[in-house]
């Protein structure tokens, strides 16, 4: 991906100062305590809340899931991109939730089927406990569509 992902720096978990070393710190707890392993990718955070993860990651999967999880903290305005994975997997793309939004509307937006939900919420495990716990502001991955029968 070699950009940036811009989140809702007024949405997201709480989890107290997130600025200098203190705030690396628990950006990266944050991480393990979301069962993400991390390893092999570098976390910086600057005074303004704007992240920088760098590094390798094992998998493209990984590394997503590690910038979401930390993107969707209170007070992450920016999650600079400079990681690569090992994998070399396919790049999901990125949503914003709005007000009215369900994951529902969010399959049948980039899949052509709502019914195909699940699999935004599997993508977004462990950060979505719920299919229906999804809040404004909150930025999900959405895996690219590997199947055939998408509808336009």
């Amino acid at each position: 991906m070699f950009g940036s992902v811009s989140f809702g720096k007024m949405a997201g978990r709480q989890i107290g100062k997130i600025f200098g070393i203190e705030g690396k710190e628990k950006l990266e707890k944050e991480v393990k305590d979301q069962g993400l392993s991390g390893d092999g990718m570098e976390i910086d955070v600057d005074d303004d809340g704007n992240v920088s993860v760098s590094g390798e990651a094992a998998t493209q999967e990984e590394k997503e899931k590690v910038m979401l999880a930390i993107g969707n903290i209170f007070g992450i305005g920016k999650v600079e991109d400079k990681a690569s994975a090992k994998d070399g997997g396919k790049e999901s793309q990125f949503h914003e939730v709005v007000s009215g939004d369900t994951l529902w509307k969010i399959a049948k937006k980039y899949y052509g089927k709502g019914s195909r939900y699940p699999e935004i919420f599997e993508a977004n495990r462990p950060m979505l406990s719920h299919p229906d716990k999804i809040y404004v502001g909150q930025v999900l991955r959405i895996p690219s569509d590997n199947t055939d029968d998408k509808v336009a």
